[in-house]
């Protein structure tokens, strides 16, 4: 998967799996480590902080100022945040299967 749609989808997969009562532990660390990373990076720029934080269905409306900020602050050459949305995926989809649902 292209790095920023890597980044994209983890963040609004993790957002709407961390929302439900249903989401284990490493679930919503993951999806917390990501926020985290991603926050972090976008320092100085309140508005691209509060899209990270944003309500699912609010971070899917926001797709292309999440793209234009995570291009302008290179956030899809960054290994450690490329690597958090990787586990993140990987997270979603094993208790996925591990629940009985579709993996993303």
């Amino acid at each position: 998967m292209e790095p920023i749609a890597l980044i994209l989808t983890a963040l609004a997969a993790g957002a709407t799996a961390a929302a439900k009562d249903t989401a284990g532990t490493a679930v919503k660390d993951a999806y917390n480590g990501l926020k985290h990373l991603l926050k972090k990076k976008f320092e100085g720029d309140a508005l691209a902080q509060a899209v990270v934080d944003a309500k699912p269905e609010d971070i899917d409306k926001a797709e292309g100022l999440l793209k234009t900020k995570i291009t302008e602050f290179s956030v899809e050459r960054d290994t450690e945040i490329l690597r958090a949305a990787k586990t993140l995926i990987d997270t979603l989809n094993s208790e996925s299967v591990i629940q009985g649902g579709s993996p993303y």
